[in-house]
Order: C-alpha cells, then sequence, then structure tokens
C-alpha cells in the first residue's frame, strides 16, 4: 500500500498531520487491510512515536531479516521493459546458482535506461544497461580526442 499510494506516503512523511489524524488514518487503512495483531501494534506504536516517515524503510528490514532466516536473499532488478515470466524464472535461476541461495526477486520498470538490465544483489550491483554502455562509451571517446 504504501508503495502505491501518494497520498498515504504524504500522510506518513509530513508534520502537518497530527498523530491522532495519522492514527486514525492508518487504524481505517488497516481495518480495510484486514491488517491485526503484531502488525497493527507495531504501526500503532510507530504513529506514536511520530516515526512515520521511516515505516517503509521498517518493513524493508523486516523483510530482509524474515528472507535471511529463511536462507533467501533479496534482489532488485530493474529493466526498461517489463520482465516476462520466462524471463523472470530464468533470471532467479541464474542468481540462485551464482548467490548458492534462493532469491526474492522484486522487479521494477525504468524505461531511462534504454535496454539491459540493472541487478542489485545486497551491496553488489551489476550495470548491464544500455544508457551506461553508452555513457562509459562517451566517456571513453572523449579520452580519445
Amino acid at each position: 500500500m504504501l508503495k502505491s499510494s501518494a497520498d498515504l506516503q504524504r500522510l506518513l512523511k509530513s508534520p502537518v498531520f497530527s498523530a491522532e489524524d495519522q492514527m486514525q488514518a492508518l487504524e481505517a487503512l488497516c481495518d480495510k487491510a484486514n491488517l491485526a495483531g503484531l502488525a497493527l501494534n507495531f504501526i500503532k506504536l510507530v504513529a506514536r512515536n511520530r516515526r512515520l516517515p521511516a515505516l517503509s524503510d521498517a518493513i524493508t528490514a523486516f523483510n530482509a531479516l524474515v528472507a535471511e532466516s529463511k536462507g533467501e536473499i533479496a534482489a532488485e532488478v530493474t529493466s526498461a521493459e517489463k520482465l516476462s515470466d520466462k524471463h523472470t524464472k530464468d533470471l532467479k535461476a541464474a542468481l540462485k546458482s551464482s548467490m548458492g541461495r534462493d532469491v526474492q526477486l522484486s522487479a521494477k520498470v525504468d524505461s531511462s535506461i534504454l535496454g539491459g538490465l540493472i541487478v542489485k544483489v545486497g551491496s553488489k550491483m551489476m550495470d548491464n544497461s544500455l544508457k551506461t554502455k553508452l555513457q562509459n562509451l562517451k566517456v571513453a571517446m572523449k579520452g580519445t580526442g
């Protein structure tokens, strides 16, 4: 919900909203999303302590810990177009053989890279995008001129 709603992001990050307003809005959203128990209590605690701008990072960190406990590693792939199911499956298999662990893949689309892929796994980044290759070629040609 956080990634897909600009209004929700504004609610969490803007100091204009009071803690009570944020709490009421979040309780209504959590109720609608059938979110309860520990997750709801955590969100309420974050809201009460006025730390809602950090909620997205906390969720990301929690997901990373869960993946690590399962023996998985998180990877983010950026492509110029949406990857097909076959490409996603092949990429997961290649990353699994390279890393030796199961891979949780999150994909995003950025048409500005023109083509190729940018893959981030932990602190490693493999940039095989056409945009980067063209920039490197431009720098190399300036050096020879």
